[in-house]
């Protein structure tokens, strides 16, 4: 049985085969693009209200750029506050890597996909300099490549709306 969010995305053709290199510059046979999911409406509002269902926070957090759109759906579903992490640090106006309060806030990071976890961690990093409490990543699309085991050694938990798996086999 696929779960609803996975029925989503592999209906708005967000899994494609063929030879491709992900952000971690290792290859791969397949690319989930949720970016195309999340331009959806529809979808994007049900990742949203699956995350805000799902777990309690104060403010949820996105990595720019695909965990920004999950953010701000994530804070319409819930009525609470999105926090942005930056790539790179901004140095002209307010100068800064994140955008939005979260200092001493319970923050849920969110994030598009995750493989070795990278992008999870420069964000998980940048949220606890700013003094933010995080200990929970929900990604909508885990590739089961290590970002389990990475955010684990940081004390962080990963949460998945799909597994690979789940898209791939379901």
């Amino acid at each position: 049985m696929v779960n609803s969010i996975a029925k989503l995305l592999l209906e708005s053709g967000a899994v494609e085969f063929g030879d491709f290199v992900l952000a971690s510059g290792a290859p791969s046979s397949y690319y989930i693009d949720i970016k195309v999911a999340t331009t959806n409406p529809t979808i994007l509002a049900a990742i949203g209200k699956a995350v805000a269902e799902g777990w309690d926070f104060d403010t949820v957090a996105g990595v720019a750029v695909g965990g920004i759109p999950i953010a701000v759906a994530v804070s319409l579903a819930s009525g609470r506050p999105y926090a942005i992490v930056r790539k790179e640090e901004k140095d002209h106006g307010r100068a800064g890597t994140i955008i939005g309060d979260v200092a001493g806030r319970n923050v849920l990071l969110v994030e598009d996909v995750t493989t070795s976890g990278g992008s999870v961690l420069y964000g998980l990093a940048a949220l606890r300099a700013a003094g933010a409490r995080v200990d929970r990543v929900v990604t909508v699309v885990d590739r089961e490549a290590g970002a389990h085991e990475a955010l684990a050694e940081k004390g962080t938990s990963l949460f998945a709306l799909v597994r690979v798996s789940e898209l791939l086999n379901g």
